[in-house]
């Protein structure tokens, strides 16, 4: 399985993203490639890269994710690409606050550690939909772990597209999130730039 193991301070410079959107608390020091001309190409690869690592997704299955987006009949492309991505299991779990960033509840859910609908899934790229509940199994729920990333995490906002149970450790998926309630610094339209070349 590749996995990319670029440290996450350096790339967020690299990339201009605020490491707290990783689910980092560190502040990044300001990048030094401010003063440079980039071209259009150059802006749209960026957009492309930044929602690839936030998300932790791989070229190919963002390739698959982005065509899946061209084929729903709602929305724009650049929008539905934002919410498929933000729908990805792992990206739940860490917007309920059941991981301190992205990558540790991409590892719970390879781990076998959640359930939607009761059955356990262990894919984090699992597609969730309005009405899943998503919970830690009962197997897990008393690990200490799971006390010290709500230690960390109690005080991040859950959005208002989900609905989070920390004393439980379950949550529903209200509703599908619409563009507005995604705060991920990503312009989508360059990204369906780029692909539409």
């Amino acid at each position: 399985m590749a996995v990319d193991r670029t440290p996450v301070l350096k790339r967020c410079r690299a990339l201009g993203i605020d490491p707290s959107v990783m689910g980092i608390d560190k502040k990044s020091k300001r990048n030094s490639r401010t003063g440079k001309k980039v071209s259009e190409y150059g802006l749209q690869l960026r957009e492309k890269q930044k929602a690839k690592f936030i998300y932790g997704v791989l070229e190919k299955p963002f390739r698959n994710m982005f065509a899946k987006a061209q084929k729903v009949r709602t929305g724009t492309t650049g929008e539905n690409l934002m919410i498929l991505l933000e729908l990805r299991l792992d990206n739940v779990l860490f917007r309920m606050g059941y991981g301190r960033t992205r990558k540790e509840a991409r590892q719970i859910v390879d781990h076998k550690h959640v359930l939607v609908n009761g059955k356990r899934v262990n894919i984090p790229s699992y597609q969730v939909k309005a009405g899943d509940v998503i919970e830690i199994a009962e197997k897990y729920k008393s690990a200490q772990r799971y006390k010290d990333i709500l230690e960390v995490t109690d005080a991040r906002l859950v959005p208002a597209w989900l609905e989070a149970n920390h004393e439980a450790l379950s949550g529903v998926v209200k509703e599908l999130p619409t563009r507005d309630q995604i705060d991920v610094p990503v312009n989508e339209m360059l990204i369906v730039e780029l692909y539409s070349k």
